[in-house]
């Protein structure tokens, strides 16, 4: 295979199988995909379908019980916790349904956050938290408090903070799941723009077939399998033009 025809991320009969009581049951029944470089890609099923279980395993967070996940030429299913928090620091960035905010804090010192744990000084670390909440749209809230902010406003800080670290992939779990149909819009676009401009990798768990549409790839998973895998033929703006148009 030419290097740059390498997928970023690469996944082989993936098993996720839990015991209870006699009963094995299987989270993840021998899921195979490939992403590549740049995609957005969507993981859509309904609750209990395994989806959070899958990407749980992508970002390090679950250990397979068989199957292999190869990210940037890295097996993560052989590492060690300690290895596995390296990973993570070093090429993931996380957006969650519930912002995960701290409250006490600003804007800025919340996305500035994961720049804290890897020991950037005060003096390196406002002006880039600063300069992502600008490329998120919340200059005029930087000095804000969580509290004092809308939910939209909020998973915004979310998506800055995540794209703080300059990951190679962003995870994103039921990332619109509080907020409302219009803000959720804004947010889904904002999301796509901007790892599209910085060509990374996002992944983002939804229930809803929707929002899967804005994605390049959609993944579906039923009871641990892959039903079937789409890739997005419409060119994503004008389909948003035209959801607005309706």
């Amino acid at each position: 295979m030419e290097q740059e025809q390498q997928p970023i991320i690469q996944v082989s009969n993936l098993y996720k199988i839990y015991k209870v009581g006699t009963t094995k049951v299987y989270a993840l029944n021998g899921v195979d995909f490939t992403l590549g470089k740049g995609e957005f890609c969507a993981i859509v099923g309904p609750s209990g379908s395994g989806k959070s279980t899958l990407l749980n395993m992508l970002a390090g967070l679950e250990k397979p019980t068989k199957g292999q996940i190869v990210i940037a030429g890295t097996h993560i299913e052989k590492m060690t916790e300690r290895q596995l928090v390296t990973f993570r620091r070093e090429h993931v960035g996380f957006i969650f349904q519930s912002y995960n905010l701290i409250q006490t804090m600003n804007a800025w010192e919340n996305v500035a956050m994961p720049l804290t744990f890897r020991g950037v000084s005060k003096k390196v670390r406002e002006p880039k938290a600063k300069k992502y909440l600008k490329l998120v749209g919340l200059e005029k809230q930087m000095n804000h408090r969580a509290n004092e902010m809308s939910g939209g406003q909020q998973q915004r800080v979310g998506i800055a903070r995540a794209l703080v670290v300059e990951p190679q992939i962003i995870f994103a779990d039921e990332p619109t799941g509080n907020l409302d149909s219009k803000t959720t819009m804004e947010v889904l676009k904002l999301m796509r723009t901007i790892v599209r401009e910085r060509n990374q990798t996002l992944i983002m768990v939804t229930h809803d077939n929707h929002l899967a549409s804005f994605a390049d790839k959609q993944i579906h998973i039923v009871d641990g399998k892959i039903w079937k895998i789409e890739e997005n033929l419409h060119p994503p703006d004008e389909k948003c033009e035209e959801d607005n148009g309706k």
